[in-house]
């Protein structure tokens, strides 16, 4: 197609519309949120973007955000396939399912989940278990080891119990709710769980479903921390960047499930809540 030399020239010296300002302007607010200041990487999709950007006082249309988004080719990250790690073992006693699917608690202390997976690393296979609670979906506990002990969840469980023992929380009566795995059904992990006053709960064997919200934590660690920050080395590497993955996970990812606040601002409103005199500080322990 000619231009005609008027035309062209006219075309260079046109300013920029308002529209393409106000873009230019969006496009660096949301290059720095998609790029996480945390971990330095892009999780987060249109919804969440747009949420965070709001978070700051950025009001924006989600329309927008998303066609920005798409223009500058930045695309949150997904989940890929599950592991199944479980297996039952038929000669121990298994706890009564006490949640029945109804991944829900009114306060903090009252559900937990647990689950562990596995890691391929250069040097073998890795192991990472979580405790997470239901009501604010907070990671309380979580180790990675190199080999698969009979203790690793049990080691995760002490951690959490330190967690919220160190905040003054008070755990007994919690539901703690695991997979039909051996490791959830061997004896000290159950005798443990008693002596705490914990109550522990199993799902059916080969049901995905019955432990879905522990499950799903697995699936995120899988998708934001191994698929970004992996191949690892040796289970050393995966245990810092673990480290690192839980710790933005608690104080800075949003979850939809608990209206697009992080976990720690999730109790800390609980607690304010039930103590209007207490105020804890974000990332803080709540006492009560």
């Amino acid at each position: 197609m000619k231009i005609a030399p008027s035309g062209y020239y006219a075309f260079k010296k046109r300013p920029a519309s308002a529209r393409a300002v106000s873009d230019a302007v969006l496009v660096v607010q949301i290059e720095r949120v998609f790029w996480d200041r945390t971990l330095g990487r892009g999780i987060s999709g249109v919804r969440k973007v747009w949420r965070l950007l709001a978070r700051e006082g950025v009001i924006v249309a989600r329309c927008t955000v998303e066609r920005l988004m798409r223009q500058q080719g930045l695309r949150g990250i997904r989940r890929g396939k599950q592991f199944i790690t479980t297996r039952p073992d038929d000669s121990a006693p298994r706890a009564e399912d006490h949640v029945k699917r109804e991944f829900h608690a009114d306060r903090p202390n009252e559900l937990w989940g647990v689950d562990f997976t596995y890691v391929p690393t250069w040097s073998g296979m890795a192991f990472t278990a979580f405790v997470t609670d239901v009501f604010s979906r907070r990671i309380v506990g979580w180790r990675t080891m190199s080999t698969m002990p009979p203790d690793l969840p049990l080691d995760v469980l002490e951690m959490a119990l330190w967690v919220r023992d160190r905040a003054g929380e008070d755990i007994t009566g919690v539901i703690q709710h695991s997979d039909a795995g051996s490791q959830y059904t061997a004896l000290r992990y159950t005798d443990r769980l008693a002596e705490v006053g914990a109550i522990a709960s199993i799902g059916t064997v080969g049901d995905s479903y019955d432990n879905a919200l522990a499950e799903s934590v697995v699936g995120l660690y899988k998708t934001e921390c191994v698929k970004i920050d992996g191949p690892f080395r040796a289970a050393d590497d995966l245990e810092l960047a673990t480290l690192s993955w839980v710790h933005w996970f608690n104080e800075n990812r949003l979850h939809s499930s608990i209206g697009y606040l992080t976990p720690i601002e999730k109790e800390n409103e609980y607690y304010r809540e039930m103590n209007p005199q207490s105020q804890p500080a974000l990332g803080e322990p709540a006492l009560h």
